[in-house]
Parts: structure tokens; C-alpha cells; sequence
């Protein structure tokens, strides 16, 4: 094993003294091409290109002598010192940081990033990706090939937002490029890049938050509220009680895309986008999907809206990760499984509907649970009932997929 591994971290400024010392004194150097070839590298070292992290650890790990790991920005922000750390390879490292790629994105855009979302786009996360952009105003996307600017953008089709590309940063090649999400895709971008992705209302507070990346503390205390903070304005299908029901079966969470079929009064569907999910609304109604947009407004939550009848609409868009559908009954229930989300949630009024629903589900391959939900709201004051629902509620789970989608 390596008698000595340090990691530095290189963002184009000269090298610190630490770094220096280190570098001058390593039998082994690991780093990508471009850093392999400045002039502080020891004739002498033995250089390790840095393509896959996990070979050049273990070339490390049985090297004997003194390494250094050079790597871009601030090495210990999603960086390589996470996989030297591994138990599997035993190495403990001293970090010389530097400024991070986002951080110095984020200054040549002279903007603010405590508030900011901060994701890895590769190809097997680049969706979840996606879908954090969908659902928060300020995100900052670590790119790989293959899941750069013109993927997202792709993507995002239907959304605006506006991207600050950041290419090759701290090199004599660094270039900062503003267009909108729509046009990126026309371009060839360099690797490596950082995107800042924009879009929706940004709440400026005097003296900033208190915590990194979104709030959650944000909005009123609690969720599956009651009908009268949404203007008392609740469909059949959009009870408290129900919804939190849904809620809970659902899970979303920040990297999921949501559909919420029959949106109506658009409670669920901000509900579901204040988890931190991104979440796709549709509804046939025009008033229902006004109403959805003034809900997501009023809390301030970001939501796409699209005006149209299930299951017709469903066909082109996004690819679901979990999905409440509030009404259109089997017939766009069994559209949704079809495209086989992880989780769907439904109601239904009688046991009948409720039985076609669940055939229907599992012959897709679902697992079904359904419970008849009876709530009674009273009346504190002289304790007597005030209204009465009962509604059944489907749920359908598939096999959990093994890692992120």
C-alpha cells in the first residue's frame, strides 16, 4: 500500500506550497491528461491516467512509495476522494481542495448558489436529473458525456429554462455561454462542463437562508391539507384524508417525475411538488388547469401543466416514476401501467369499479392492495357530523428497479 496519498485538487490557479511540497516528493502521480503534464510532476513518478477512478485506486493501493491523485476543482464535492476512501482499496488520503466547478460556475455567472440544487447527470442518472430541473428554480448539473447540455436540454422539452454553460473552467480554453434550453441542443459542447439550469420565480430573502440547496421548511407546516386552504374548491376525488393516502403510498421525492391525472384543484400535484418531486399535471378541463397553475403559484412550487384528455394525452409525455390518477377510471389506469411506473394510485367510488381496477392492475404485473377509506369530518363545536366520504383506494406497486432511474 502507498505509504502517503494526497489528493489535490486543481482549478487553474497556480499550485498552493502544500501542493507543491506533495507533488515534488510523489513516486506516483494519477490525474487526467491534461494534468499529468505540468511541470511540478516529478520526471520520475510513474503517471496513472485517471479514466475509471476504481483501476487507478487500485494501482495506488499496491503502489509502494508516495502518491498523488491531481483532479479537477474540490476533489472531496463529488469527486474522487469518495471512491479512494472505499473500504475496498484502504487508503487514507490528505485533501488539498480547490475551488469547486460549481462554485466557480456559479461565480462567473456573479450569482448566489447556497440556494441551489447540485446533481450528477451521467447516463444511468441523467432523467433524475432532468426531473430535479423540472421541480426547483436554480440547479447546478455536473455533466458526463453523453448527458451534457444538449441531452438536458432534450429533455426538458416543454419546459423553459435558461442554461448557463460553463465549458472547460479554469483552463486557457474556459468558456460561459447564456441561451435557453430550446437552443442548446444545436451545439457541440466541450467536456467538461458545468450547467447552471434556471427557470420560474427565484424568492430573494434579505440576509439568504439558513440551510443549503431548498428549503423545506418552506409553506404552511404539514401536508394532505385541509380543503380551505385551497379555496375550498376540492373535487370528489381530493379529500384530505385521501390524499394523504395517495401521499403516502406515492412517496415522491426529489428526482421523481410525477403525473397527476385529473388534477383538478391542483392540491395533489403541489402537495407532491413541495416532497421536492417534479410533477406533470393534466387535466381535460381548462378551469381545472388554471386552477392548478394558481395553487402552484400561490405556494410557490413549480408544476407543468398540460391541457388535455387521458389516456389520449398520456402517449408522448415523460416517462413517469410514480403516478395518481384522480380520474378517467380503468381505462387510464391501464394506460398508465402500461407504461410501467413504480407505483400508481387510484380511487374509486364503488367496489365494483374498484374490483375492475385491481384485475386490471395486476394482469400488468402490479401488485394490489386496496382499502375502503371512510372519513367523518364533526363539527367540534356541538361535536355532530359535518360531511361524510367513502372512497376505494387502489394502489399497485411493481418490483423495485435496482438503482436510479
Amino acid at each position: 500500500m502507498a505509504d502517503r496519498v494526497t489528493v489535490i485538487g486543481c482549478d487553474g490557479s497556480p499550485l498552493t506550497d502544500a501542493a507543491r511540497s506533495a507533488l515534488g516528493a510523489a513516486t506516483l502521480v494519477a490525474g487526467a491528461g491534461h494534468h499529468l503534464v505540468l511541470p511540478e510532476v516529478p520526471a520520475a513518478a510513474e503517471r496513472v491516467r485517471l479514466g475509471s477512478v476504481a483501476l487507478a485506486a487500485r494501482r495506488i493501493a499496491a503502489h509502494r512509495g508516495t502518491a498523488v491523485v491531481l483532479a479537477g476543482g474540490d476533489p472531496g464535492f463529488f469527486g474522487v476522494v469518495r471512491t479512494l476512501r472505499d473500504p475496498e482499496f484502504g487508503l487514507e488520503v490528505e485533501v488539498v481542495p480547490a475551488v469547486s466547478s460549481v462554485a466557480a460556475a456559479f461565480a462567473r455567472a456573479g450569482m448566489p448558489w447556497d440556494d441551489a440544487q447540485v446533481v450528477v447527470a451521467h447516463r444511468r442518472t441523467l432523467r433524475r436529473a432532468v426531473n430535479v430541473c423540472r421541480a426547483h428554480t436554480k440547479v447546478a448539473v455536473l455533466t458526463s458525456p453523453g448527458a451534457g447540455p444538449a441531452e438536458l436540454g432534450l429533455l426538458l422539452d416543454g419546459v423553459h429554462r435558461t442554461f448557463v454553460i460553463c465549458e472547460e473552467l479554469g483552463t486557457e480554453h474556459e468558456r460561459v455561454t447564456v441561451l435557453t434550453s430550446d437552443k442548446v441542443a444545436d451545439h457541440t459542447w466541450r467536456d467538461p462542463n458545468v450547467v447552471i439550469v434556471l427557470g420560474g420565480p427565484v424568492a430573494s430573502s434579505e440576509g439568504g437562508g439558513w440551510i443549503a440547496g431548498r428549503d423545506p421548511g418552506t409553506g404552511p407546516r404539514g401536508w394532505a391539507l385541509p380543503g380551505d386552504v385551497y379555496g375550498g374548491e376540492l373535487g370528489e376525488g381530493e379529500t384530505d384524508v385521501l390524499r394523504a393516502a395517495q401521499l403516502a403510498r406515492l412517496g415522491p421525492r426529489i428526482g421523481d417525475l410525477v403525473w397527476d391525472i385529473g388534477s383538478g384543484s391542483g392540491a395533489f400535484a403541489t402537495e407532491a411538488a413541495r416532497c421536492g418531486a417534479a410533477v406533470l399535471a393534466v387535466d381535460r378541463d381548462p378551469d381545472a388547469c388554471a386552477r392548478t397553475m394558481a395553487t402552484a403559484r400561490r405556494f410557490g412550487v413549480q408544476l407543468q401543466i398540460t391541457h388535455g384528455t387521458a389516456p389520449y394525452i398520456l402517449e408522448n409525455l415523460p416517462e413517469p416514476d410514480v403516478v395518481r390518477v384522480g380520474g378517467g377510471g380503468a381505462a387510464v389506469v391501464s394506460a398508465v401501467a402500461d407504461r410501467r411506473p413504480e407505483r400508481i394510485v387510484t380511487h374509486a367510488a364503488t367496489r365494483d369499479a374498484a374490483e375492475l381496477i385491481g384485475r386490471d392492475l395486476t394482469e400488468h404485473g402490479y401488485r394490489v392492495e386496496c382499502a375502503l377509506l371512510q372519513s367523518v369530518e364533526l363539527d367540534t363545536r356541538a361535536w355532530t357530523e359535518k360531511e361524510r366520504s367513502v372512497a376505494f383506494l387502489l394502489s399497485g406497486e411493481l418490483g423495485r428497479r435496482e438503482g436510479p432511474r
